[in-house]
């Protein structure tokens, strides 16, 4: 069940799920709390979509576009609608000065480092074992391969000593 209320503080109108359920119901614009069963329900109905319709013409009633909405598709229809591209992406880059292939390249090559930043770094830590504690040159020089710039690699390795979860011992380093 779903009932098109209105709030008497602010007048803004919203839907309600399932209103006999819930004892109370907060608006959504100015946050005042009411009882439900004291909301003024202008609509009610089992269908989502038949109350978001009916709220749609409450609101082009209430601002005076009656008629305008008459002339409108259906609420979902706009919606539906509203999520198709007016432009193509290509397009919009072109016309903004952008070489769609460069973007697309840009976009697959950071599609390509997946792993997170530090789990790179603990990577290099752990690839080195316990016999080998590699220096910071080394790590970074592991993680910089992988897409990770050296600076931040190295502000993630100081991280880690930080937070307890590597150390550091005369330049060589080890994952606790």
């Amino acid at each position: 069940m779903y009932a098109v209320v209105g709030c008497n503080n602010c007048s803004m109108l919203w839907l309600l799920s399932d209103p006999r359920r819930a004892q109370t119901a907060q608006c959504p614009r100015c946050q005042k709390t009411h009882q439900t069963t004291k909301l003024k329900r202008f609509f009610e109905s089992d269908d989502r979509s038949a109350a978001r319709q009916a709220r749609s013409a409450l609101l082009a009633k209430k601002q005076g576009h009656s008629e305008a909405f008459a002339d409108v598709d259906h609420v979902v229809e706009l919606e539906q609608q509203a999520n198709e591209p007016v432009v193509e992406d290509s397009e919009y880059l072109e016309a903004v000065g952008l070489d769609a292939d460069d973007v697309a390249a840009a976009g697959d090559h950071s599609k390509r480092r997946s792993k997170p930043r530090d789990e790179i770094v603990r990577e290099a830590l752990e690839k080195a074992g316990e016999e080998n504690r590699p220096t910071e040159r080394e790590i970074v020089g592991y993680a910089t391969e992988r897409g990770v710039p050296a600076e931040t690699t190295s502000e993630l390795l100081r991280k880690l000593c930080r937070r307890g979860e590597a150390s550091e011992s005369g330049g060589r380093y080890r994952l606790l």
